[in-house]
């Protein structure tokens, strides 16, 4: 190994190999926003070119320009994950574009909060369809077209850990998108693909926003500061996490540095859920 002038060692290629995705195609959906659009740009940095999908254009068009920024060049795809044909559409669209599928994150999601006595077959549907039917149809669709084996993300979350008033319904979905990744991890491994899950802790994003953002669109900053200190206080970092502390594991789990890594779910949550 070589060293810099400083005489510090220089990064070695053989580690910056390992952590790229030079040359290999991932689908994102849930990129409109959020986590979603965080890894396109993550999986972009790190040479990949990706599809990006949701269904808001016009959140898509953002991360698309986004992505371009960052060097790369995004295909949108505007997807219902709750709809099979669309989610195996987008997969065609992958392998028509690149010829090839290497990696697919399923980030889409949603949620609603209500106590279990108030929620309606609507809340229970809406959310169900999204959250679990969406990466259900993903895994599948990824599963069918990765011909030379790959790497399927699904995102559960620290709310599927852990109970919570309010989310009963987003944690169920949450906790089987994190047994539905080790059962097709044993499924497709055969096939050299791998399948892991992040479950993220309290994140800033547009899906929690809303606790601290006014009818009119503007920030109750005192809200905001109220509510994100008193996540942070719950972990033992004393922080909150980013969409970037989240894509970067997921970059992990997409790169040949996690090549023995399946069926397992890895919780970036600042120590919230310890497993």
């Amino acid at each position: 190994m070589t060293s810099n002038t400083d005489g510090r060692p220089a990064l070695s290629s053989e580690l910056i190999e390992q952590f790229s995705l030079h040359g290999r195609t991932a689908v994102v959906t849930g990129a409109a926003g959020g986590i979603g659009r965080q890894a396109a740009i993550t999986f972009t940095q790190a040479g990949a070119n990706v599809l990006i999908a949701d269904v808001g254009v016009a959140g898509l068009e953002e991360t698309a320009e986004m992505v371009a920024a960052a060097g790369g060049n995004a295909t949108i795809v505007p997807t219902d994950v709750s709809d099979r044909d669309q989610v195996n559409a987008l997969a065609d669209v992958a392998i028509k574009t690149h010829g090839r599928l290497d990696i697919w994150a399923n980030v889409a999601g949603v949620i609603r909060y209500m106590n279990i006595v108030d929620a309606t077959p609507e809340d229970v549907e809406f959310i169900t369809k999204i959250n679990l039917w969406g990466t259900y149809w993903g895994v599948a669709a990824a599963g069918r077209t990765m011909t030379n084996g790959g790497s399927i993300i699904n995102v559960s979350s620290a709310g599927g850990d852990m109970p919570a008033p309010t989310l009963s319904i987003y944690a169920m979905t949450k906790a089987a998108v994190s047994h539905l990744t080790r059962c097709a991890a044993v499924e497709l491994g055969a096939n050299n693909i791998r399948v892991n899950a992040i479950a993220p802790g309290f994140t800033d994003t547009p899906m929690v926003q809303g606790r601290w953002t006014n009818a009119d669109g503007s920030i109750d900053e005192a809200e905001r500061e109220s509510y994100t200190s008193t996540r942070a206080a719950q972990s033992p970092l004393r922080t909150i996490a980013t969409p970037e502390d989240q894509s970067w594991a997921m970059l992990y789990l997409a790169s040949d540095a996690s090549r023995f890594i399946t069926g397992q779910v890895i919780r970036p949550n600042g120590g919230v859920v310890m497993a």
